[in-house]
């Protein structure tokens, strides 16, 4: 039974191109499936988080932190009586539009783009879903339903301001109201997302023996774990006593946004959908003490993973991979492949040409990068020092 206040696939405002329903899903299963069955959805099986993708099969990929995205999103959901299957939707598709290695190559872009109108994440996923996808006889993209669009552009708050370009040239053909905050499905996305990177990267990190399981059991909330799972377990060893604390450490983040979310729900009293657009807040979100005690954990991370020198110095690398293919396929467009050269046939700015060349190097994966910039640049630089 949902909410008054979920959103109601029997009320969608629809797609932009009209199709004829189907007899068996909801208008958001089916753009839930079309999400699972698009190409840029399997490239994120090679495209990374933190770690390059060659170097370990354990470490997270975008795939494999956007399916823990979208669990933890669909038990948030069902608890508080959300629409499941938009909120999944809305998870899955929230990291289409990163760059092959990370936020690492996303910054190399973004820089490489500021003359021509700069690069975000979220209106790349935009882009994709609106128009990079083209496997449809009727329409580019996916041609998903307003309230999928309206969560991935803006599931982490209103959009305000200057709008990044992508997502500028897509308001203006469909207005998703950006200036309001999103349903409550997006919001549960996006607090899901928190929730499962700073778990998986706690593991991750210890996994890569970036710091140890001692110094994780001194942080905030997660020494409290290990206390109870030293209390009940006597003699366990090192793998699962760290699994067993981390899963608790999971665990309280769920149960802490939920009764977050439960109490300003209570007071808010949403009656519909719209109610929740029109609250003036994020009401699904951590408690100020979870959200405090989580920033202790970002600092070390930031401190201990994110800037340890052996990330750091591939992140010097995989920038100079970005920094090379972009110029070379400025100039040399004739090596795009063979449907992308189409498109540069249509271009009539340097800007045009760079926003084509932008979308082509953000879609790639981590190999394919490092496989490209060997091939045409020939300066070997990740296969040098790998190996690879």
């Amino acid at each position: 039974m949902h909410a008054p206040f979920a959103s109601n696939p029997a009320r969608s405002r629809g797609r932009l191109f009209s199709e004829e329903e189907s007899a068996f899903r909801s208008c958001f299963q089916r753009d839930r499936d079309r999400i699972i069955h698009a190409s840029a959805f399997r490239r994120l099986k090679h495209k990374t988080q933190v770690f390059i993708e060659h170097e370990g099969d354990y470490f997270r990929t975008r795939l494999t932190h956007s399916i823990e995205v979208a669990q933890v999103a669909r038990t948030i959901a069902g608890t508080l009586g959300l629409n499941t299957e938009l909120t999944e939707a809305i998870a899955l598709a929230h990291d289409l539009g990163h760059t092959p290695f990370g936020h690492t190559g996303e910054d190399a872009l973004g820089e490489l783009m500021k003359p021509y109108g700069g690069f975000d994440h979220n209106a790349q996923a935009i882009r994709i879903v609106t128009s990079l996808e083209r496997h449809y006889a009727d329409f580019d993209g996916l041609n998903l339903t307003w309230e999928s669009l309206e969560g991935i552009a803006k599931h982490n708050g209103p959009v305000t301001g200057e709008l990044p370009w992508a997502l500028a040239a897509y308001q203006k053909q469909h207005d998703l109201e950006l200036y309001t905050y999103a349903s409550g499905e997006a919001q549960v996305a996006a607090i899901s997302d928190d929730v499962a990177y700073n778990h998986h990267d706690l593991h991750d990190g210890l996994r890569a023996e970036l710091f140890s399981t001692d110094e994780l059991a001194e942080l905030p909330i997660v020494d409290a774990c290990f206390a109870a799972v030293d209390a009940k377990y006597t003699g366990l060893n090192y793998y699962r006593r760290r699994h067993e604390a981390l899963r608790r450490f999971f665990g309280i983040l769920v149960e802490d946004v939920i009764g977050v979310a439960k109490a300003n729900i209570a007071r808010i009293e949403p009656a519909t959908v719209e109610d929740v657009r029109a609250a003036g807040e994020q009401i699904i979100h951590f408690s100020n003490g979870i959200h405090e005690e989580l920033q202790v954990i970002r600092k070390f991370l930031f401190e201990r993973m994110y800037r340890a020198p052996s990330v750091v110095k591939k992140r010097e690398e995989v920038t100079e991979v970005v920094n090379e293919l972009f110029p070379f396929f400025m100039e040399h467009p004739e090596n795009l492949p063979k449907q992308w050269r189409k498109d540069v046939e249509e271009v009539e700015t340097e800007t045009e040409l760079a926003r084509l060349v932008s979308d082509y190097i953000a879609g790639m994966t981590d190999r394919f990068a490092i496989q490209c910039h060997g091939k045409f640049v020939g300066n070997a630089i990740i296969e040098r020092s790998t190996g690879y």
